[in-house]
């Protein structure tokens, strides 16, 4: 049995419940419009990143699925978006967050394998082409950059003031 500083054995936390988790990252180019990526094995448009692999922080997936995915060398930047998504369609909960990925001008060298295409959107196009969830989450992401906040969000929106009924004045 391994014991932490806490005197609690690491196994214990083998029962707890686990989460799955996606990191991406907000590119933008000169003219402040984001990159979104049009998976091969989705019906719908992104913003580019993908799964935290065990072991691995969501900095550093983010980075990876950038080199993989789009063959940019990205590292990525303060966190402007976590967004606890609820189970659904057969998924589990999880929780996705979004690094800022800074300005680019390189070119993109697509993953055929597992992107169809890429886009520079406006805020307008980026509306059109993402899923609400995923616009809902890209156009806050955009807002934590403007303003210097870092946003979270439940199923893409901010959540209520209380939680199950609990004002703020409840203990």
């Amino acid at each position: 049995m391994t014991r932490t500083l806490a005197g609690v054995t690491s196994d214990w936390t083998a029962t707890l419940p686990a989460k799955r988790m996606g990191a991406a990252l907000l590119l933008r180019d000169g003219s402040d419009r984001i990159l979104l990526v049009e998976p091969t094995y989705k019906p719908y448009w992104e913003l580019p990143g993908g799964v935290v692999e065990a072991g691995e922080s969501p900095r550093q997936a983010a980075a990876r699925e950038i080199t993989e995915e789009l063959g940019l060398s990205v590292v990525p930047g303060r966190l402007l978006v976590v967004d606890w998504v609820p189970p659904r369609d057969g998924r589990t909960d999880g929780l996705m967050v979004v690094f800022d990925g800074g300005r680019c001008g390189d070119p993109v060298r697509l993953a055929e394998n597992e992107l169809r295409s890429w886009a520079w959107c406006d805020p307008g196009q980026a509306a059109q082409r993402l899923l609400p969830l995923l616009a809902r989450r890209a156009a806050a992401a955009l807002h934590a950059v403007r303003t210097g906040a870092t946003v979270y969000l439940e199923d893409g929106r901010e959540p209520a003031a209380d939680i199950e009924g609990r004002g703020s004045d409840d203990a």
